[in-house]
């Protein structure tokens, strides 16, 4: 068994996030074999079966994983206190609590991935993971060849060098280009500072893959589960601790 705090207990266990988890046990929602308790900090092994929200037992929630197309105008955050929209407000009547996996900025659009499991958002989200996250980039005024080798060399950004495993270009339109851009980690905003360290600007950006996970025909606002073949081919689920791979 592991023990972890009370408060990524509840997040691991897919009833929310941590911060909403630190809310309800304060509040006192939240108890332990009968009794209310409000230290977030509590340590309790995860497979506890005496926890209860509400006075109702906290079974661990169905494993949700979800293929998400954001639209533009969106924030990826449950609520914004500049009241801006959320990806929330396309999710309707969703039973299951569910988190973004990283982020897609307010002006970017295209896959997003949604979970209630945050074991599988850590993974996606760590560099070892080696998923590699495909990018339509356009962007004026327009690059040479020369400019699109080197986001391929490497530019050099406020936080540090970044490079692009792979640049392919699609052709120019008007003042702009159009290109795919292959990251294997998720910087804030980093292709648009990597294209502004090249010399231009990008007009519009939309995610169209991560790992095996194709963008497609989901149309825009809407959703779908991933199957199990996306899965398996993201490399989820990882080994537990202790087990020998076959």
């Amino acid at each position: 068994m592991s023990r972890h705090e009370l408060e990524r207990v509840l997040s691991k266990r897919g009833a929310c996030s941590r911060t909403q988890a630190r809310e309800w046990i304060r509040a006192g929602r939240v108890s332990l074999r009968g009794r209310v308790v409000r230290d977030p900090s509590l340590w309790i092994e995860l497979e506890e079966t005496g926890l209860c929200l509400d006075g109702q037992p906290l079974a661990a929630l169905e494993r949700v994983y979800l293929a998400f197309h954001k639209p533009r105008g969106l924030i990826t955050t449950r609520s914004d206190p500049e009241g801006r929209p959320t990806i929330y407000a396309c999710l309707g009547e969703l039973s299951e609590w569910i988190a973004p996996v990283g982020r897609l900025d307010l002006e970017t659009s295209g896959l997003l991935l949604l979970t209630n499991d945050t074991r599988f958002g850590e993974w996606i989200c760590d560099p070892r993971s080696g998923i590699e996250k495909v990018y339509r980039v356009e962007a004026r005024p327009r690059l040479s060849d020369e400019a699109l080798a080197q986001l391929e060399r490497g530019v050099e950004l406020s936080d540090g060098p970044a490079r692009a495993l792979r640049v392919e270009k699609l052709g120019d339109r008007g003042p702009c280009t159009r290109f795919l851009m292959t990251l294997d980690e998720g910087r804030n905003r980093e292709v648009r500072r990597m294209v502004r360290a090249a010399g231009s600007k990008v007009e519009k950006l939309v995610r169209v893959s991560i790992g095996p996970v194709q963008l497609g025909e989901l149309r825009s606002g809407a959703h779908r589960a991933l199957t199990r073949e996306e899965l398996r081919a993201l490399g989820w689920p990882r080994p537990s601790r202790g087990s020998r791979a076959r």
